[in-house]
């Protein structure tokens, strides 16, 4: 491990050993503190809850069935938070009480009911506050947010007994969300808990003296994670939807207070909202950076109803550091960005110059991205520079990540601790297309060699050219012995791949039938298994392209992917032949 490394290592433990220090320092006012957020006798207002409610699911809870993360729990008359959760996932899903919304969705009396008992039980059971996910801040941030915009299904035709036992519960649950500050991962769970009490003030009565507090301590975020193209700090596409889907209701609700929300809040959400088209390919899913998992196409759609532009994507985000680039039915999104700040990278990946290529409403080349659930076991591989359509070499990702246990612990997390310090890119318009010409450090530490990727994009779209190269800087030389390397373009598990007869190429055929065919110059191909970890249904099988080389015999991989029509043939064959079930794994 070099000294950089070890620096930025200690630099992090250092951290979270002061917050750790100021929250046991301040832990014993937590229990005595009535400053925050006051006494208060009621509800002012209950903000709306953008995120898609079933009344299906309702008769589902009611009977004692709470599905969430893919796990089922039947509670069988007993207390659903008596019972051993299956999953961390399953667990957060629970005591975020974001299900309230499924049976404010029925909206019956029976319904009603159903939400008070299991709220009632929530409240009279202290042994619920002590678990440990319970009081993590993002969980505590959704509970609170929950609680407050299913109000009214849990307060309606109440008595005033139930309503003030409400209200002091709320009120605990908001002392502990405030002192958990001192003490919470960067990133998005800071945000989400600062909108969480933003949403207190304006929500409680007794509260106006701390809108202003609050919404200044918003801001102050916002300012510092929402970069001025309009991406997340972290470089993770989701993040946008997992802020937008709270910041547009907190939003509204400034405005349902005659409040004017703060200049801060509304620029970060002009910001936001053109970066949800830029990373959208055209069957609606956002390309996989940076821990995306599948996209939520619900909440995206609900996003999209409020953005008033509808124009077309931007080309460039400088800030986030990522290229688009259209041309006819064709998109490539590329991350041509450094990693983030070591405190916001624990969902980050070493994917940098990977791309995505979709074709109309078929994507053809992925990252393999990350799960919905489950992540943990996936999470080495997904993060790896393997795990991306871009160059590895020697088997070795492009960023370094912590790796013992006890730190990862310690860390909340695996943060990036080394990775490309200088990432260039820039375009241009030829005669022909856009040429983009991009280039990492990653590897110029470790091995003496600069990845450089140039794509060339026809103007109709119908054609992509590529070439990827290794080189040392001028007048430097290869480190180590060995300069094996791989370049990787894996498959949407909905492209048919079979490699051509010269084996130096590969056939595609998308599930529209439009055929492209991907060639190298000079080389081998490979067809090889992968996994599509992003799928609405889980982990999926799929292929990837692989083309292997020695940088010091070949430095240099020219390659291409062209659209072509498909033959009758082969239209024949794909209807007459029985198509193969898309297995998880």
């Amino acid at each position: 491990m070099s000294v950089a490394q070890r620096r930025r290592i200690s630099t992090l433990v250092m951290n979270r050993f002061a917050r750790n220090m100021l929250a046991r320092a301040s832990g014993g006012s937590v229990a005595l503190s009535r400053v925050w957020p006051g006494r208060t006798d009621r509800l002012i207002i209950a903000p709306h809850d953008l995120r898609t409610a079933d009344a299906t699911r309702a008769a589902e809870i009611y009977a004692g069935r709470f599905v969430f993360a893919g796990k089922i729990v039947n509670c069988h008359g007993r207390s659903i938070f008596d019972l051993d959760p299956p999953s961390e996932d399953w667990e957060v899903a629970l005591l975020g009480f974001g299900w309230l919304r499924h049976l404010r969705a029925a909206d019956t009396a029976l319904t009603r009911a159903n939400a008070r008992a299991l709220v009632e039980d929530w409240i009279s059971n202290p042994a619920n506050k002590r678990r440990p996910v319970a009081r993590r801040a993002d969980v505590l941030a959704r509970r609170v947010i929950s609680l407050l915009s299913q109000a009214p299904l849990v307060l309606n035709d109440t008595d005033n007994k139930f309503y003030r036992r409400y209200l002091r519960a709320l009120a605990r649950e908001i002392r502990f969300l405030r002192f958990t500050m001192v003490n919470i991962p960067d990133g998005v769970p800071k945000l989400q808990v600062l909108i969480a009490l933003c949403y207190t003030t304006l929500c409680l009565a007794n509260q106006a003296r701390h809108i202003r507090s609050a919404s200044k301590k918003l801001s102050d975020e916002l300012q510092r994670q929402i970069l001025p193209d309009g991406g997340h700090i972290s470089r993770n596409p989701g993040a946008l939807i997992e802020l937008l889907i709270d910041l547009l209701p907190l939003r509204q609700t400034f405005a349902a207070r005659n409040i004017a929300p703060p200049p801060a809040l509304l620029n970060a959400i002009d910001r936001m909202m053109p970066m949800l088209r830029f990373f959208r390919h055209g069957d609606g899913n956002f390309a996989l950076f940076n821990g995306m998992s599948a996209t939520p196409s619900d909440l995206l759609a609900t996003l999209l109803a409020y953005d008033d532009t509808h124009g077309t994507p931007m080309a460039n985000m400088p800030h986030t550091g990522f290229q688009r680039l259209d041309a006819g039915p064709t998109t490539l999104i590329i991350d041509t960005g450094p990693p983030p700040p070591p405190g916001v990278s624990h969902d980050a990946h070493a994917g940098c110059l990977s791309f995505e290529l979709s074709s109309g409403i078929s994507r053809i080349v992925t990252n393999c991205g990350m799960p919905t659930t489950g992540r943990d076991n996936w999470r080495p591989f997904a993060r790896g520079t393997a795990a991306h359509s871009t160059l590895t070499y020697h088997e070795t990702s492009s960023c370094q990540f912590v790796e013992m246990s006890a730190m990862k612990r310690l860390l909340h997390g695996a943060p990036i601790i080394s990775g490309p310090h200088e990432v260039e890119s820039y375009r241009e318009i030829v005669q022909d297309g856009t040429l983009l010409t991009a280039a990492h450090d990653g590897y110029l530490a470790k091995f003496g060699v600069i990845h450089r990727r140039v794509l060339m994009v026809a103007n109709d779209g119908a054609r992509i050219d590529g070439e990827d190269t290794l080189s040392p800087p001028q007048g430097a030389r290869l480190k180590g012995a060995d300069a094996d390397f791989a370049l990787r373009f894996h498959l949407h598990p909905a492209v048919k791949a079979s490699r051509l007869s010269d084996a130096r190429g590969v056939m595609l055929v998308l599930p529209n039938r439009d055929v492209w065919t991907f060639e190298a110059l000079d080389d081998k191909v490979d067809l090889e298994d992968s996994v599509f970890l992003a799928g609405n249904d889980g982990p999926r099988r799929t292929a990837q392209i692989v083309i292997r080389q020695d940088a010091r015999q070949a430095p240099s991989i020219r390659w291409s992917f062209v659209r072509s029509t498909a033959s009758p043939a082969v239209t024949n064959a794909r209807r007459n032949a029985r198509r193969e079930p898309e297995l998880p794994l």
